[in-house]
């Protein structure tokens, strides 16, 4: 009987460009390709095969852990090819794997599209930054952008937290250091505290899992460095309220005015297959917090940001729905895909009913983009 081998799959998903790889039993391995779920043409994976799979990259500490709880997040390197994110649980008494590819090339600003306003940002010795959005929506790839230029600009000393440690940083004008939560250091909490001995002058907190991090991040952008951070929450807005909002009632009020003065910018961002199903593109929100932006969040009227950001433009400011109409609009994406990350889809679609009218409309441009997915599947 055939096997199927890691090295392979690993192979194949960096040279059709893929993101990620499904293995479970009962199944055919599974490539995420632009965003679309792809099986390969290969046997079904049997029990043994994905534990044969899980064992041949699994370090011994993960494999524990694993038998203990269930499940287990690591990296790896596969040579100089790329990093791979894995995830490996059980499901229904089987192994399941998931690994994530992470390019070793990091991207330019221009590359990812990024507001020139974020390289300025980048220069600032103090502040909390924070890059949000749903899982898969590229915050790892735009934070890494934005370190490796602070690292190979400025003279700094950038802590990274991470868990697992995905884009590799070399020494470069800046000395950098990356600690793994469970390898390195126990947890984000602690990793925060310890950091402030080690005279740093730009944090990046992995994830702000829980109210324990968030307030070492913001005491620590407080104490004068700058820290970037990651949230899963979708918009400006509603990212600051659920800061807010993870702390008892009684201290809301003073995290208020501690983010009212030491938040920079929130970045926002979704990620969206292109029209032709070729290559994806990323949509960003972005809030840059000007003085009365800050009087908003100490007053509690978070609800009027959406419309500073409206007023904000000469700042790079812009809401997520207006980059997800210019994508549209140009033809870069499908008006489908621009509708599913929508903030306010009601709006969304009647703003394209309305150039429906106007014009042909944007069914051509879906039709072109699910034929063009049936030829990449071979259908």
């Amino acid at each position: 009987m055939a096997t199927v081998h890691i090295d392979r799959l690993l192979e194949t998903v960096i040279r059709v460009g893929g993101s990620d790889i499904h293995l479970h039993v009962g199944r055919a391995p599974v490539l995420r390709i632009h965003g679309r779920l792809r099986s390969l043409d290969t046997k079904t994976l049997e029990p043994d095969d994905t534990v044969a799979l899980m064992k041949s990259v699994t370090p011994e500490r993960n494999q524990q852990e694993l038998q203990e709880e269930g499940g287990t997040d690591f990296g790896f390197a596969f040579g100089d090819q790329g990093r791979f994110r894995v995830s490996v649980f059980r499901q229904r008494g089987n192994i399941s794997m998931v690994l994530r590819l992470i390019p070793c090339k990091i991207l330019t600003f221009e590359e990812i599209g990024l507001p020139p306003i974020v390289r300025a940002l980048c220069r600032r010795p103090r502040g909390l930054f924070l890059v949000t959005g749903p899982t898969g929506s590229g915050k790892t790839t735009t934070l890494a952008t934005m370190l490796d230029y602070i690292n190979r600009t400025f003279d700094r000393h950038i802590i990274s937290v991470e868990d697992p440690i995905e884009y590799y940083h070399q020494h470069q004008k800046s000395c950098f250091s990356q600690r793994e939560v469970g390898v390195d250091v126990p947890s984000f909490a602690e990793a925060l505290r310890r950091s402030l001995r080690m005279d740093p002058d730009v944090i990046l907190v992995g994830e702000m899992r829980d109210l324990e991090t968030m307030e070492a991040a913001i005491r620590a952008a407080e104490t004068g460095h700058l820290v970037f951070a990651t949230l899963h929450t979708t918009g400006a807005q509603g990212t600051i309220n659920r800061i807010i909002d993870a702390f008892p009632v009684n201290q809301q009020e003073q995290i208020r005015v501690q983010l009212s003065t030491n938040l920079l910018a929130v970045l926002s961002q979704a990620l969206l297959p292109t029209a032709d199903g070729h290559a994806r593109v990323a949509a960003f929100e972005f809030l840059v917090i000007t003085p009365a932006i800050a009087n908003l969040i100490r007053e509690n009227k978070t609800y009027r940001i959406d419309s500073s950001i409206q007023t904000g433009k000469k700042y790079g400011m812009q809401l997520l729905d207006e980059h997800l109409w210019r994508l549209f609009d140009e033809d870069i994406c499908a008006g489908e895909e621009c509708l599913e990350h929508a903030r306010h889809p009601t709006d969304f679609q009647g703003k394209m009913d309305a150039k429906a009218r106007g014009q042909a409309g944007p069914g051509g441009l879906l039709h072109k983009k699910d034929n063009q997915l049936e030829r990449d599947a071979g259908g």
